[in-house]
């Protein structure tokens, strides 16, 4: 998405799915990986008392490998939502089962990933899910940092927290970029990894959700305390590949404001 206005969603609840409560696999994964993970890497936890034990709230992480959205259901002391891409849910054979086994047994949901409704529809099933008063884990970088620098938060997770009043926990991640860098198939045992859960942000004095000023200024109070968590060298610009083509050329450098 390349602009506040796309932030919205506009589908109605026909038009997309009622995401499915994270049941039996995720507690049956979770009773036996977390204390796997625990064991193997020993994961130094901080703030765990920081996060609300029930009710709605939004954890917003910084993002550094594949194994965030493992390290952090695996840190935190209630059951975590994420999306995860479809693909994962849907192979087949043997290696097709155990891919959806295992990612429905660490919370994951599956959504369609890209831009325009599919987006919207992603940003929908996440509200459904506060509305529920569950837990769901977000990334505001949009995707992971290959250099290890934190990088602009986009506005959906402000719109979130606006839209639906849920509390938001900032998470720093420190070390996952090194047990599982960018690219690497396997994790290494290693290195070790730090959690650290912050105090729950109340995001409302800003404003409405449907005020771009407001989501800008509740995106950059999350990224601000991210920073102080994850204490990363901050990059100062939106984490997006590099610009194809002229067009795409012209519309990064046009002031916008991205989710």
């Amino acid at each position: 998405m390349t602009s506040e206005q796309s932030v919205e969603p506009e589908s109605s609840p026909a038009e997309t799915a009622k995401p499915r409560r994270a049941g039996f696999t995720y507690a049956l994964g979770r009773s036996l990986i977390s204390p796997l993970a625990r064991l193997v890497y020993r994961p130094r936890i901080e703030g765990r008392e920081n996060v609300p034990q029930d009710g709605a709230v939004i954890f917003a992480s910084n993002h550094l490998s594949f194994i965030d959205s493992i390290a952090i259901p695996v840190a935190a002391p209630r059951p975590v939502h994420f999306l995860a891409k479809s693909s994962y849910f849907e192979g087949t054979g043997m290696s097709g089962w155990l891919s959806k086994t295992f990612f429905e047994s660490i919370g994951a949901i599956p959504v369609r990933r890209g831009a325009g409704q599919a987006a919207l529809d992603a940003l929908d099933l996440q509200r459904q899910l506060l509305d529920d008063g569950l837990a769901v884990a977000l990334y505001p970088e949009g995707t992971r940092s290959t250099d290890g620098r934190l990088y602009k938060g986009r506005t959906g997770v402000a719109f979130l927290a606006l839209q639906t009043g849920a509390p938001v926990v900032p998470v720093g991640l420190i070390g996952t970029d090194k047990v599982m860098p960018v690219g690497a198939k396997m994790p290494t045992l290693k290195e070790k990894v730090t959690v650290r859960f912050g105090a729950p942000l109340d995001l409302s004095p800003h404003g409405p959700a449907s005020s771009g000023r407001a989501r800008r200024l509740a995106t950059d109070e999350i990224m601000a305390a991210i920073h102080a968590l994850s204490e990363q060298e901050l990059a100062g610009a939106y984490n997006e590949a590099p610009a194809q083509g002229a067009i795409e050329k012209i519309k990064q450098a046009l002031p916008h404001e991205r989710r």
